[in-house]
């Protein structure tokens, strides 16, 4: 088995989005750990910072052509990857999100193989690569194949490896890595300044976060609805951090409810620890989550999180103790938990300090990342 630091090429998305963060994470964990990681991308990841030994970035150019009624991304993308992976030898090609990352690895790998030249694939499954668009017919044959080709397949909870089993009918063994946290960062550091500017300046205020993608799967309608139930029992503001096709929906929601002066939004951020550090509960009524990251980032700043019991939720938060979990539809049982929350100082304090110490104990850094070097490494001769 190999022993000397990896060269590890990331295939990733650079948006917002959790599988984007992840990857992002992992390869500047590895070059902490003396590893190299190579991002390939169309962009530069979200959240990739400044300068760090041991990263490296090469963009994926999609030419248009007038013959192609649409870009090739696909093919470009595996163009790409053979050149890094030949230029630097890189034994790991680590595809996030199937859809179509792990088939480019797939046909990089085979173009590579030619060559002599034999890097593993390993693919991370992140959840609607597969609940959504890797399920669909139009693409489902070619993700389960590509799946099946991978060397290694990992996946970010048991609930996602078991959507996986059960919708594309794959057999490859699938081992569950969970999405991770640099803890050193993700902590709940005062921000007094912050804090008044978006409870109004009342210490009585207390203010409510949704952090996300704000497409139709996080039901942001349901988020201003249970604030809205909310803030009649007890003062409470909402901050609305991300972007995304439903956020003007949720404003205008807010505005036809009278309420649209007790909802701020501030778009996608890159840092979002100084805004979880000044909220007091993080709504999360998620039609699905496969792991749920933005909640595991409100844990570990002390922010207790009301979600919807779906996916690899029940894996991150333990109803009751570190957050609350509810049907899908139950809004009624939300309310009710954030009003108890927001009124009882020794609930609030119990919750916070369970979901923050239930973080620190199995979703940190140090934790996670030896598990991808494991798997890393027992591919290698």
């Amino acid at each position: 088995m190999i022993t000397r630091p990896l060269n590890v090429g990331i295939v990733c998305y650079a948006s917002v989005g959790g599988s984007g963060i992840v990857a992002t994470e992992l390869g500047k964990a590895l070059a902490l750990r003396g590893h190299q990681a190579h991002f390939i991308s169309t962009e530069t990841p979200f959240r990739l910072g400044d300068f760090q030994e041991g990263l490296f970035f090469h963009q994926v150019l999609t030419p248009t052509y007038p013959l192609f009624r649409e870009p090739q991304y696909l093919l470009s993308l595996a163009n790409r990857i053979v050149q890094v992976a030949r230029e630097s030898r890189l034994d790991i090609i680590h595809a996030h999100y199937a859809v179509p990352h792990a088939t480019a690895a797939f046909l990089s790998r085979q173009i590579l193989s030619a060559d002599g030249q034999g890097p593993r694939v390993v693919t991370t499954l992140h959840g609607t690569d597969i609940t959504l668009v890797g399920s669909d017919p139009s693409y489902s044959r070619i993700v389960a194949f590509s799946i099946e080709q991978s060397d290694a397949v990992t996946a970010v909870s048991s609930s996602l490896r078991a959507s996986t089993y059960a919708e594309l009918g794959v057999k490859h063994p699938i081992a569950v890595i969970p999405n991770f946290l640099d803890c050193a960062i993700h902590r709940r550091r005062p921000r007094p300044d912050l804090r008044r500017r978006f409870s109004g300046g009342s210490d009585a205020t207390k203010v409510i976060v949704h952090v996300s993608n704000f497409r139709p799967v996080k039901r942001v309608d349901a988020v201003v609805a249970i604030f809205d139930r909310i803030r009649k029992q007890t003062p409470a503001r909402l901050l609305l951090v991300g972007d995304g096709p439903d956020l003007a929906m949720a404003q205008q929601m807010a505005r036809d409810l009278g309420i649209g002066a007790l909802v701020d939004a501030v778009g996608a951020q890159e840092e979002v620890v100084p805004l979880l550090s000044i909220a007091d509960l993080f709504l999360l009524p998620s039609a699905q989550e496969s792991f749920g990251l933005a909640a595991l980032e409100a844990m570990a700043c002390e922010v207790p999180v009301i979600a919807s019991r779906v996916g690899g939720l029940p894996e991150v938060i333990e109803h009751g103790v570190s957050g609350f979990l509810h049907p899908l539809d139950a809004i009624d049982e939300m309310v009710a938990s954030g009003v108890a929350l927001l009124t009882d100082p020794s609930l609030h304090r119990s919750i916070a300090r369970a979901a923050c110490r239930r973080v620190r104990s199995e979703f940190c850094v140090e934790k996670v990342v030896p598990m991808y070097e494991a798997c890393y490494r027992e591919m290698l001769p």
